[in-house]
């Protein structure tokens, strides 16, 4: 396979400052892409541009929160008054505001689904339109999570928020599919400020900082790493080699990349004339509902010591 090469490609990479966005942008300039740094955070947002440019690459900073299409509009026109054009696009902004549903507030909920499903909206819409008037095709990444795949506790709004975005990434393969613009949704599993948290992973990942491996039944069992281990994906589902790819959902972490199914019936039962409730009562736990499907994000492995 000849090396991927974005050289002429330009993409915007949204909450790019640090973490994964910071790893996906850098992945992408590695690969020849000139990339529109986005944070809310100006001195992050021109840390990672200054870390893109002193290894080779070309990358410009727009400072202004996603969600809004004023917002939205900011960072095409960025990518495009930078680099004359606009190939890529990766949602990737995000906060989190977990609360259980009973103590979730209206801003808790409204906050974060503006963020992540709003703000990819309207950054894919944006990203669409330029695209389409280019002519050439493109590229929208939209970053999801497991959370959104399987449900997590104590996350109503990031989970239902990550969900929406497969299932937008799902309609705008086909509705972009004429123009040759790929949607896919990635899942990545990584030791981010997000995840770091989690009691199971937390004194691997303080090891991973001090310079110590991530152990194999991390990398390959949970498919959970280093930012850097999610980065490939993105310049890979840009270039060339994945043109025929659109409407996935593709996780990757640690040492693993995986295909996520799309939601489908698995089981299905019939009755002439349609069901009362007596009948599913009835009928539920030896056909339909035998083996109903589990829920959450399957909790960490760990071997004892």
């Amino acid at each position: 396979m000849p090396p991927i090469d974005l050289t002429g490609k330009a993409a915007v990479v949204t909450g790019s400052g640090r973490g994964l966005g910071l790893a996906y942008a850098r992945a992408l300039a590695a690969h020849g892409a000139s990339v529109v740094v986005n944070d809310v955070d100006a001195a992050a947002a021109e840390q990672a541009v200054a870390s893109i440019t002193e290894a080779g690459g070309t990358a410009v900073a727009e400072v202004v929160p996603v969600g809004t299409a004023e917002a939205a509009d900011r960072l095409v026109a960025r990518a495009v008054e930078a680099f004359g054009r606009l190939d890529v696009l990766v949602t990737n902004a995000g906060i989190l505001r977990d609360k259980v549903l009973w103590k979730m507030t209206d801003d808790d909920f409204d906050a974060v689904v503006t963020t992540h499903l709003r703000g990819t909206f309207t950054c894919a819409r944006a990203a669409a339109v330029r695209m389409r008037e280019q002519g050439e095709g493109g590229t929208l990444v939209l970053v999801g999570s497991p959370a959104g795949q399987r449900g997590n506790f104590g996350q109503t709004n990031y989970a239902a928020a990550k969900a929406g975005i497969a299932a937008m990434a799902r309609t705008w393969s086909m509705e972009l599919a004429r123009a040759r613009i790929t949607v896919n949704a990635v899942v990545p599993v990584a030791a981010t400020a997000m995840t770091e948290t989690v009691p199971a992973f937390a004194p691997y990942v303080e090891a991973m900082r001090d310079g110590a491996p991530l152990p194999d039944f991390l990398r390959k069992g949970e498919g959970f790493g280093a930012p850097e281990d999610c980065a490939a994906l993105v310049p890979f589902l840009a270039s060339e080699a994945a043109r025929g790819i659109t409407g996935q959902a593709i996780g990757i972490g640690g040492d693993k990349v995986a295909l996520w199914s799309h939601p489908q019936e698995v089981r299905a039962a019939y009755a002439d004339g349609g069901w009362s409730p007596e009948a599913l009562a009835d009928a539920w736990h030896t056909s339909v509902g035998a083996e109903p499907q589990t829920v959450g994000i399957p909790a960490p492995r760990i071997p004892e010591a």
